[in-house]
């Protein structure tokens, strides 16, 4: 970039008033000289636009008629490079004749005036107020000011100010500061020696000129900012010459280094503050960075770069962390930047191969300070304090030395000013030193001979000193302590770049133990891990860092003391060094040998291992630092061309062995990804149960070990809390989150598919049983962590993100509005439950909220979401394949094992769970080799002992054989043709896998939505080809066997069809399972299985009810079997102990001995019919009689429960059924007593199907359980529009009544549906017993409708023609039932005279009155309701007119009789009640009210006189007792019966 050295001119006014003569049009003339010669004028002027680029003069506009005429014109000028004291300003002024006369000059000058540019070396700028001369100039005026009076000349005014002008320099070359013109001028008078030198109005000499600089060193705070900054890199170029060459005055050399290292503290300081807003991320000003990158070099070294040597660019590694990262020791050579940074993506330079003996020598002896030292001035090595020559010109001190040393020694003014902006100076060192080592050839030189002892001790007290300002001020100001500790952090790094390594590690291992020793006491010990958890990171980010911890390489020295190969070629050879074989266990543990010889990579585990310790505080954040930084490292050597080779790969995961403790040990704290309870460590406990006394000690970490580096123990006590005892899997602590919990869980599965198989091998071997559980159970929540989710997983998290993104928008919306106040707001937060738990805020910290700013993006495209989907698909392919390669080293290792069966057991878990998650079909072909193999070897897993594993392979292959992709269903048929063959060669014949599969088959089709059965039928019939054509078999009964198995399977899945054309039918489909289920009462595993898959479908559309009834039948049928194995007291007696719970329970009570034999192979084998499968389904029978609401029936099951539970001394339980039976009674109390709402458990309708479109249904009767509260409209809608999409709009008709259906009257090509609404009815020794409303809504057999007619056939009509049919209904089973719909199977009418239909009705209005009084508390709108449509005058067809319809004559037919004197009875009956609410109604109302009392009493009155009458007359004899033909009315048997 050129200089900028420009200057602007502005006249502002000129006063001629005084001056005679014709002066009214005025302009001035602007030239710059450069001496008094007209022709001397320079063309610096930027002319005009259509004008030349430059110009030698320039006219302001004329100014008519105005002898003070101001200006408004703008002049610019470009000065030249070197402005000399004759170079000055002309300025003159002019007349412009407006009638110019023939022989006169257009213009005429009146008046001059100028300003010398130059003011003792300065540029003069500012406003000036210049007196005009009259006359021209005298010669030699261009020295002295116009203020001069100058003898014998005219001046304007007598010598006046009368013209204003403002000078304004932009320039790069002259400096307008008066402290930096002062500073640079001092400095070049030094630089030149030319004394003695004029400074202003001062004289400076050689003995006067330190104390003047000095004191301008110290006066460079004062400079305004503006111009610092513009001369930032000048002065600090100056600076650093002053420190680099100190000045010699009188032949002495005068130390300046103190003096200009405050001036330099307090110019970064400024230059900082005053571009505060164009910092980077880290807090950098971006000028400074420039200047350090690009500007600096060491005073005296540009001559030798011109000789054609292209200059030397070095970038110290504190700079920046982007491109251009500096490489390693060739400084000169490459510029590269490390593959172990994440951010860094720039290929690596070279490397020194004297890393190898870094830790195999002895470190320098630094106890010892300069003063006495060797290298002190005058010892005997002296020569090295100061580096060879530069080309011919020796620096006389050393820039990094300095630095260092005044950095040591400088006082807290100027400390503070330093640690402020601490990353420049130590750039600024980094860099010094980096040419230096260039430029003085030293880069073949030995390490420990680079730099001098004196230097390195400095090195040691600063980075002590930065430290302690760290730890000190974490606390107080949080900002600089991490701006400082990541500063210390990249210098550091660089150093392991410039000098000897051990001292560089041991800089950081005396670090470390300050942090340490501070921690103790610190009141927030989480603050400083943190900051040592950051500088780990940015330590381990240098790009040798695999090299710099000697990964598995002898440590003998190499036999140069200098690189002299390629970067590549050197990592090549340090890992194919054949490694020492030390004990394997300790390769995969935080050992202090492991850390001697893996420095920096135990400094990194270390880290990770406190912070994934359970007891450490603010865990959240420190789990995510530590992991992320293993992470990062990890995907830099996966990316590294230089580790590309797999067997070099396989040496750098040997760095992070110990990881994989780590991650066993920390697993009870993972987030558990696999779906349901206990997932997680039901392997490990597994293992554990069959080691009793042996010890977990492989694992664990020693403290002394976690606590020490690299061989040097910490101060004791520090975080000493890490795994003192036995790692166990339930230690408790801070869990971790999904996010951190993946990243952990990848940095393993890298570790584990890098590492040396032989290596894993040999520490699998050497590992505990429950270690080993441990380490199954990683395993397997790797799987579920990285389960693919498929796209529709991506698309449902877009849209969640979108809704929660509107919801947003509506409540910013409500509170703009008004609608919502920040209360109401306050009071909403207030009720959500964090998801968090107790921790502390969680508003702002994201790191651990679930909602984050990376995924509140809702416009995510469909090709990004396929791409998200396609890359987590194929980590998860990764991920199972590492999986079962470690499961693979795992059987490897433990086939000769005792504990063989138990851990291979675990390992077919996994194996299983794998295979049952969505995978690629890369995967499903080596998964399923893998399980071939296991039960071809270990066929006793599946075949001796625990069924369970049997049925869960079973159904996996089943799903597998189901697969759309044909090699998935080819591997799957071998794996389960395989598996019956070895079942059929252990027993002759396969029992067991033949009921499995049948199960399976049966669960898979009852639950799965997108089941194929034709894809199935192909794996089917290539299994039944196997068996065909295995000749191994032949001769035995095998093929026949699975052929009568093909045949169930295909039976089965005909039932499948047919439960898909019903998928939209709930009602059909659930028959269609109730009739599969029912076609296995002789097989009780498979009854049990579809009783499951019936409860399943009931619970996934909300009928609890139903779902709790299935589980009651699946406990009974499991009951019946365990009554047949033995008799326990504690068990239930079979079916019948059921049948408090279900009357229908009983059919369950057809499995017995005659049918099944116990003993059986193959039958009742399933983890079900066990003791404790029977309390599994019991349990969860509870459970979903609690989500219906059926508290009652809780009790029940629970009374089957509780006797097995204490016959197991299973308290823990016990205290859970205990507490869960308090919660029933005291919701049901809290309902009887009004507390809680009213329960409504169902509503029923009667449905009757007609015409031969519904098959079998035609002529069918069924009793509907619906939803509480569906009205008819509802269920009729329902109905009509699920059999009009069935059979066609025009088919499906709705008859409205519910009279009797003539079939003959209907259309045979239509549907017909009657729907009536029926009521639960009781007899009356039934409502003894039904007591509560629960009893009353519970066991349901009969049901109720009634239909009013006329004997002409119209619904209703006049009371004494007003008939009634009344219909029960009787079904199979009671409700509820193991479905929603029970055929009716019995119907009963009965026909209501009108005057029965006249006592019914005055018997309900009795009632009514009854209840409305009797009410407590009482209501009295309702009282007065009841008691205006008993007592009004207006009621259409009232108690008044029945009684003078059916009272006022005397019946004819004698028996009638009972019926009039009945109806009499009744109004007597409904009389009193009507006084009786009268009496109550007036205690009830107030004074506005006593009116309308009065009114119901006078109408009241008239009721009774009028009904008086009616009700005295006599009948003439009843009958005394009614023969066999009379009817009793009050025994519903004794009514005429229609004939059904």
């Amino acid at each position: 970039m050129w200089p900028l050295n420009l200057l602007y001119v502005y006249p502002h006014s000129l006063n001629f008033s005084s001056r005679q003569g014709s002066v009214r049009n005025l302009t001035v003339r602007v030239q710059y000289m450069a001496g008094e010669d007209p022709s001397q004028a320079l063309p610096v002027i930027f002319g005009k636009s259509s004008c030349s680029e430059f110009t030698r003069e320039a006219f302001t506009p004329v100014v008519y008629h105005n002898k003070s005429p101001e200006f408004y014109e703008e002049f610019k000028l470009h000065l030249p490079a070197c402005v000399t004291e004759n170079h000055h300003l002309l300025f003159t002024f002019y007349h412009v004749s407006c009638q110019p006369r023939p022989g006169t000059a257009l213009e005429t000058p009146v008046g001059f005036t100028w300003i010398p540019l130059l003011q003792h070396g300065r540029l003069r700028t500012g406003p000036f107020c210049l007196p005009v001369s009259v006359d021209q100039p005298p010669p030699s005026y261009s020295v002295l000011t116009p203020d001069v009076a100058l003898p014998g000349m005219r001046w304007v005014d007598g010598h006046k100010g009368v013209f204003s002008v403002e000078l304004m320099a932009v320039s790069s070359v002259h400096p307008q500061d008066p402290y930096l013109d002062k500073f640079f001028t001092l400095v070049h008078v030094l630089e030149e020696g030319a004394f003695p030198f004029r400074l202003k109005d001062v004289v400076l000499s050689e003995g006067t000129v330190e104390q003047e600089l000095r004191a301008s060193l110290a006066a460079l705070r004062l400079t305004s900012p503006e111009f610092l900054v513009a001369f930032s890199h000048h002065v600090l170029d100056k600076l650093v010459r002053l420190v680099v060459r100190p000045p010699i005055i009188g032949g002495q050399i005068v130390n300046l280094g103190r003096g200009a290292f405050e001036a330099m503290a307090h110019v970064v300081s400024l230059i900082h503050r005053s571009l505060e807003a164009a910092q980077d991320v880290r807090g950098h000003c971006l000028l400074l960075a420039a200047y350090v990158y690009y500007a600096f070099r060491l005073p005296g070294t540009e001559p030798s770069l011109l000789g054609g040597t292209p200059p030397v660019t070095v970038q110290p590694a504190t700079l920046a962390r982007g491109p251009g990262r500096p490489a390693s020791l060739y400084l000169a050579r490459s510029k590269s930047i490390s593959s172990s940074n994440p951010d860094l993506v720039v290929a690596p330079g070279s490397v020194d191969d004297e890393v190898s003996r870094i830790l195999a020598s002895k470190g320098i002896d630094r106890s010892h300070s300069w003063v006495n030292s060797a290298y002190a001035p005058g010892g005997s090595k002296s020569v090295l304090r100061r580096a060879p020559p530069y080309c011919g010109a020796e620096p006389r001190q050393l820039l990094h030395e300095e630095l260092a040393l005044q950095w040591v020694v400088s006082g807290s003014a100027v400390r503070e000013a330093v640690l402020q902006h601490a990353w420049f100076f130590f750039q600024l060192m980094v860099k010094s030193m980096a040419l230096h080592l260039i430029l003085s050839q030293r880069l073949d030189t030995p390490r420990k001979l680079r730099f001098p002892g004196r230097f390195l001790d400095d090195i040691s007290a600063l980075v002590g000193s930065v430290g302690l300002e760290v730890i000190t001020r974490v606390h107080k100001d949080t900002e600089l302590a991490e701006r400082l500790n990541a500063s210390l952090a990249f210098f550091l790094s660089d150093l392991l770049s410039l000098v000897d390594r051990g001292f560089v590690f041991s800089l950081v291992r005396a670090h470390y133990k300050q942090v340490a020793t501070r921690m103790q006491s610190a009141p927030n010990p989480v603050a400083l891990l943190t900051l040592r958890m950051d500088f780990t990171r940015i330590l381990c980010s240098h790009e040798h860092y695999v090299t710099l911890n000697l990964p598995c390489c002898p440590l003998s020295p190499p036999a140069s003391p200098s690189p002299s190969v390629s970067s590549t070629t050197s990592q090549s050879s340090t890992f194919s060094s054949q490694a020492p074989d030390p004990k394997v266990t300790s390769m995969f543990e935080l050992s202090g040998p492991f850390r001697q010889q893996h420095f920096l990579a135990g400094l990194l585990l270390t880290e990770l291992a406190l912070a994934l310790e359970p007891e450490a505080e603010g865990a959240s954040q420190l789990h995510k630092k530590a992991i992320s930084a293993v992470h990062s490292l990890l995907c830099g050597h996966d990316v590294d061309p230089r580790y590309a080779e797999a067997t070099v790969k396989a040496r750098v995961a040997e760095l992070y062995l110990p990881l994989l403790s780590l991650a066993r040990d920390t697993l009870s704290r993972l987030h558990d990804f696999a779906e349901g309870p206990g997932q997680r460590s039901r392997l490990a406990s597994m293992l554990d149960s069959d080691t009793e006394a042996e010890g977990d000690i492989g694992g664990t970490i020693n403290p002394s070990v976690a606590m020490a580096i690299a061989g040097g123990p910490l101060a004791p006590g520090s975080r000493s809390s890490i795994s003192q005892g036995p790692a166990t899997a339930s230690r408790s602590g801070c869990p971790l989150s999904a996010e951190s919990s993946r990243t952990l869980l990848v940095c393993v599965l890298w570790v584990l598919k890098n590492a040396e198989p032989a290596l894993l091998q040999h520490w699998a071997g050497d590992l505990a049983l429950p270690q080993l559980g441990r380490l199954l159970d990683l395993l397997y929540l790797c799987l579920a962590a990285f389960e693919y989710k498929g796209k529709k997983a991506f698309e449902r998290i877009n849209s969640l993100t979108f809704k929660k993104s509107l919801d947003m928008k509506a409540r910013l919306e409500e509170a703009i509005l008004g609608t919502i106040g920040a209360r109401q707001e306050m009071v909403r937060r207030s009720r959500e439950r964090s998801p968090f738990g107790n921790q502390e805020n969680v508003r702002w910290r994201k790191s651990i909220t679930h909602w984050r700013q990376t995924s509140d993006r809702v416009d995510k495209t469909k090709d990004e979401m396929e791409h998200e989907a396609l890359v987590d698909g194929n980590l998860a392919t990764e991920a199972s394949l590492i999986v079962l390669d470690t499961l693979e080293i795992i059987v490897q290792t433990v086939i000769l094992s005792e504990a063989r069966e138990s851990i291979l057991g675990a390992v077919l878990k996994v194996v299983l769970y794998s295979l049952g998650s969505a995978q690629s079909a890369l995967f499903l072909q080596h998964g399923l080799a893998t399980q071939r193999s296991l039960v071809s070897k270990f066929p006793e897993l599946l075949f001796e002992e625990d069924t369970e594993l049997c049925a869960d392979l079973c159904l996996r292959l089943l799903r597998h054989c189901g697969s759309r992709i044909s090699t998935i269903r080819t591997h799957a048929s071998a794996s389960l043709y395989l598996l019956m063959r070895q079942n059929f060669e252990i027993g002759h014949n396969f029992a067991r896998v033949k009921m499995q599969v049948t199960m399976s088959l049966s669960s898979l089709v009852g639950t799965t939505q997108n089941f194929s059965e034709e894809h199935l039928r192909r794996s089917l019939k290539t299994i039944l080809t196997y068996a065909e054509e295995d000749m191994g078999l032949r001769d035995s009964t095998f093929a026949e066997q699975v052929q009568d198995l093909m045949f169930n399977l295909h039976m089965i899945l005909t039932d499948t069809v047919k439960m898909k054309e019903h998928q939209e039918d709930p009602e059909m489909l659930i028959d269609l399972m109730y009739r599969i289920a029912r076609g296995y009462q002789g097989s009780p595993d498979l009854r049990l299985t579809w009783l499951q898959n019936m409860a399943g479908k009931h619970a996934e559309l909300g009928n609890h009810a139903e779902a709790a009834q299935c589980m009651v039948h699946a406990a009974a049928l499991v009951a019946e079997y365990l009554a047949l194995l033995e008799d326990s007291r504690y068990l239930p007696v079979g079916c019948v102990s059921f049948q408090n719970i279900s009357s229908n329970v009983l059919e369950e009570s057809a499995i017995s001995d005659d049918i099944l034999s116990p003993d059986e192979e193959g039958f009742c084998s399933g983890k079900h019919f066990t003791e404790l499968g029977l309390v599994g389904l019991l349990e969860q029978a509870a459970a979903y009689f609690t989500m219906g609401g059926l508290y009652e029936a809780v009790n029940e099951v629970y009374k089957m429960l509780i006797p097995i539970l204490e016959a197991h001394r299973d308290y823990k339980k016990l205290a859970a059924v205990h507490g869960k039976l308090q919660e029933a009674f005291t919701k049901i109390m809290h309902q009887s007593s009004g507390w809680e709402p009213q329960r409504v458990f169902g509503t029923y309708f009667r449905v009757g199907f007609y015409g031969t479109r519904f098959g079998d249904l035609d002529e069918q009767e069924f009793v509907y359980k619906e939803p509480s509260i569906t009205k008819l409209a509802e269920i009729s809608h329902r109905l009509e529009e699920f059999y009009a999409e069935r059979f066609g709009e025009d088919v499906v008709e709705i008859i409205k009544d519910s009279n009797p259906v003539d079939k003959t009257k209907l259309d045979s090509q239509k549907a017909y549906i009657q729907i009536t609404y029926v009521e639960p009815h009781f007899d009356t020794y039934e409502l003894k017993d039904r007591v509560t409303y629960f009893d009353r809504n519970y066991g349901l057999r009969t049901f109720l409708f009634c239909t009013p007619f006329t004997p002409d056939g119209r619904a209703h009509g006049e009371l004494h023609e007003q008939h009634k049919r009344k219909t029960l209904l009787s079904t199979d089973h009671a409700f509820p039932y193991i479905k929603t719909r029970i055929r009716v199977c019995h119907r009963e009418e009965t026909v209501l005279t009108p005057v029965e239909v006249a006592i019914e009705d005055m018997q309900k209005k009795t009632r009514e009155l009854a209840f409305a009084t009797e009410q407590d508390p009482p209501d009295a709108k309702m009282l007065q309701m009841v008691l205006q449509g008993s007592v009004g005058p207006t009621v259409n067809q009232g108690p008044l007119e029945v009684a003078q319809v059916f009272l006022a004559e005397i019946p004819e037919d004698p028996k009638l009789f009972r019926h009039h004197n009945k109806l009499r009875l009744c109004f007597k009956d409904f009389c009193k009640k009507c006084e009786d609410a009268l009496r109550k109604n007036k205690a009830l109302i107030g004074p506005d009210q006593k009116e309308y009392h009065r009114e119901l009493e006078r109408n009241y009155t008239r009721l009774r006189e009028a009904l008086q009458p009616l009700l005295t007359q006599r009948l003439p004899q009843l009958l005394v007792p009614t023969t066999a033909s009379l009817r009793n009315s009050l025994n519903r048997t004794s009514f005429r019966k229609a004939d059904l």
